[in-house]
């Protein structure tokens, strides 16, 4: 079946937007950032630590059992906006010509299931729960972003996205829209995606001024990507149905990846649980 999988290089590179389009994105991004650290140097304390350390702090957390995911929440001198990254060839929100957002029962926790006129199907997979904390970057990430919205989507098990990749178009499943509550926080039920030809395991989201927004699809406010630590990564993919997971992490690291190579520690995940008992993914996302 392998035929049907539509993440080789080439495509990853054409279509997953790849270096072609990532690298004036990163540049952009550099630049911004060079641009901020002349002009703020007090507010981006953190920016000097790189990935490596940040996401250390990350994947302690996750095996110790600690809670490190909210790094960028304990003060103004740690509190930068969440990198704005490409949305990739699959969003389902309209920039492409698909769009999930305006049907009805778009807005859900459960994201397991297709819903409305598609074909119904249900993505297996490692049970995970995702938790994105948004908050307001501007008040040191010490305040919630209460009624905001998050729309969510990643691929499935055999790393194809729904709406778009062989055999799925019909299903709209791992596609979501919550409202944030007065905590800030959005809660998704899924499973956790694989590993395709090209990217590290990723889960894409954008955040939206209110649930309005979201799903009238207009008025982006921030478009991210969620990484998973290795360790994590390497557990779920020994387990029947990643198979092919395994040969494409080995290729690749969170250094090479074309998203997050510039850096990451805003957007590594802490991650908790185990594959009997499912997974628990949580990121604060400043905006």
């Amino acid at each position: 079946m392998s035929g049907h999988h539509h993440h080789d290089d080439t495509e990853v590179h054409e279509h997953d937007r790849g270096l072609s389009y990532d690298l004036p994105v990163l540049a952009r991004r550099r630049m911004i950032r060079l641009l901020a650290g002349a002009s703020l140097v007090p507010l981006v304390g953190c920016s000097s630590d790189d990935g490596d350390s940040a996401s250390s702090a990350s994947s302690s957390g996750s095996s110790s059992g600690g809670s490190s995911s909210g790094s960028t929440s304990s003060g103004s001198a740690e509190c930068s906006v969440i990198p704005n990254e490409t949305a990739g060839p699959y969003p389902g929100d309209g920039s492409n010509g698909v769009n999930v957002l305006k049907e009805s029962g778009v807005v859900r926790s459960d994201i397991t299931k297709s819903f409305g006129d598609s074909a119904g199907g249900t993505a297996e997979g490692v049970p995970l729960t995702i938790t994105l904390t948004v908050v307001d970057a501007a008040s040191g990430c010490g305040t919630p972003k209460e009624g905001a919205a998050v729309y969510l989507w990643h691929c499935d098990r055999d790393g194809n996205y729904s709406l778009y990749s062989e055999g799925v178009t019909e299903e709209n499943y791992l596609r979501g829209v919550q409202e944030t509550d007065d905590k800030g926080q959005v809660t998704f039920k899924s499973i956790f995606p694989a590993c395709y030809t090209g990217r590290w395991p990723h889960i894409h989201f954008e955040v939206y001024g209110s649930l309005e927004d979201a799903t009238a699809a207009t008025s982006i406010t921030n478009t991210s990507q969620l990484a998973f630590p290795k360790d994590v990564c390497d557990t779920v993919y020994a387990t029947d149905g990643y198979s092919r997971s395994v040969s494409n992490l080995g290729q690749l690291s969170l250094e090479t990846d074309n998203i997050f190579s510039d850096g990451y520690d805003q957007q590594l995940a802490t991650v908790k649980g185990s594959v009997d008992a499912g997974y628990t993914a949580t990121l604060t996302v400043p905006v």
